[in-house]
């Protein structure tokens, strides 16, 4: 794995780097990082969004903008390049660092390790790419205020919220600074702990059972497994999860190439699973439309592994922050992971060469997350705020110089309001995004009606 050109290298001890991230404050003030303005040439929002549906299975199109117009929150999700262009208007201080690329709230949660220990981490890279560090904290924290204003929060809490992320953030950044690189390198976000130290007995019954439930989905193949003249086989779920002879063959292609992308020990392992089956899925909000089948292998014993053949397209951030120094976009997302994430998959990998003109990768199928914002967990999203801000900033801290963000963001609360005034804003645009894009539905500019259940 060859470090990306675009991301400066921690040399130097950690009180000069500290120095120096201070004094990229005379270049950009932390005040200046709660700027919004609506630029006068700013590009039409939904202009952005049919753009990015020009070359994506056209079927599925409907479902994408479907489920983006339930709300504003929804609208977020599937608006990363919308924002990215906003963003790349924005004050940044110049510290450049591996970064998630869409890093809102749903793009974090609960997974088991190999060894079946939960872990909380970001969980999506497909945005993944070197940039300012300010981009995935703004994107976080805008997240959670416009989940919050969808909760029916009060202004001064839902700005609360995004106060708590840039807090959470900047105080567990220090704390990485100040360990060694090895010791920063291997942090975890001791999930089991947070929850346990949650005040509220009713609040803290409720994530408890939320993550059991998250984990034992997995456990139990999220239920996409069905037995079917004595062979087990990927259960149809349509229109979201089907068998179609037109989407298998790439998927196939796709996984009787990617092994040499693992390493060796993991490469022997996957040879004790043979391909049974392929299902075609629809994810998401931001990927729907995208190429993403299930491919279910099973060893000699009849167990089964579930595997993710997801299309990997260029970065939404690629235009404002420089092409990745990777052609292949399957690479470019499994590097940004395995950088960011601090206990990665064990069988996520790429495949090497184009299938239909499409990059591809592969990963474990995790299909549930704990940071829901339905309506139970509603009164859960200041103890995920704090939770986020701390997991970005160890994911940050590995892919990045924990004493330079540090030294820039400081040990006040300058930041902390700057992002929140940020954030604030930037939910309110959002907002008035998804109104123009519910406009544009009812113009008939745009379809967002689900269509009927695919014919195998």
């Amino acid at each position: 794995m060859k470090p990306s050109q675009h991301i400066a290298i921690a040399t130097g001890t950690p009180g000069e780097r500290r120095r120096i991230g201070v004094a990229l404050r005379n270049n950009v003030s932390r005040h200046a990082q709660a700027e919004w303005a609506v630029p006068a040439d700013r590009r039409d929002p939904v202009e952005i969004l049919m753009g990015q549906g020009k070359d994506r299975l056209p079927e599925l199109l409907p479902i994408r903008y479907a489920r983006m117009s339930t709300d504003p929150f929804a609208f977020l999700r599937g608006a990363a390049a919308i924002m990215a262009a906003d963003l790349a208007r924005t004050p940044s201080a110049g510290i450049r660092m591996q970064s998630c690329g869409d890093a809102h709230l749903s793009n974090f949660g609960s997974y088991a390790t190999p060894e079946g220990l939960p872990v909380f981490d970001i969980n999506d890279f497909d945005e993944t790419l070197p940039a300012p560090f300010e981009w995935d904290l703004k994107r976080l924290a805008t997240s959670l205020v416009v989940a919050g204003r969808v909760g029916q929060y009060s202004e001064k809490a839902a700005r609360a919220l995004a106060r708590t992320v840039a807090r959470s953030y900047r105080e567990h950044m220090a704390e990485f600074a100040r360990l060694p690189p090895l010791q920063a390198w291997n942090q975890r976000v001791d999930l089991a702990r947070a929850v346990a130290a949650i005040d509220q007995i009713k609040l803290r019954n409720t994530v408890e059972k939320r993550l059991a439930r998250v984990l034992e989905s997995g456990a139990s193949q999220f239920n996409l497994l069905e037995e079917k003249d004595g062979h087990l086989r990927i259960r149809d779920k349509r229109p979201l999860v089907y068998h179609l002879d037109m989407h298998a063959l790439p998927a196939r292609k796709a996984l009787s190439s990617y092994a040499e992308t693992l390493q060796e020990d993991r490469r022997v392992l996957l040879q004790r699973y043979s391909l049974r089956d392929v299902a075609f899925k629809a994810v998401g909000v931001g990927s729907v439309g995208t190429f993403c089948a299930i491919g279910l292998l099973t060893a000699g014993d009849g167990s089964p592994l579930l595997l993710q053949i997801k299309e990997a397209r260029e970065s939404v951030l690629a235009p404002f922050a420089g092409s990745s120094d990777y052609s292949n976009h399957g690479e470019r997302v499994v590097v940004g992971q395995r950088l960011m994430q601090a206990a990665t998959d064990m069988f996520l990998g790429w495949i090497p060469s184009l299938i239909d003109k499409r990059h591809f990768y592969v990963r474990r199928l995790k299909d549930s997350r704990l940071a829901d914002i339905g309506s139970l967990l509603q009164a859960a999203l200041p103890f995920y705020a704090a939770l986020c801000g701390q997991t970005l900033a160890r994911a940050h801290a590995r892919a990045g110089d924990p004493a330079l963000v540090s030294g820039y963001a400081g040990n006040g609360t300058d930041l902390d309001e700057a992002i929140s005034e940020f954030a604030f804003a930037y939910a309110k645009q959002t907002e008035a995004d998804w109104n123009a894009f519910l406009a544009a539905i009812k113009a008939g500019r745009i379809v967002a009606t689900a269509p009927e259940s695919p014919k195998s």
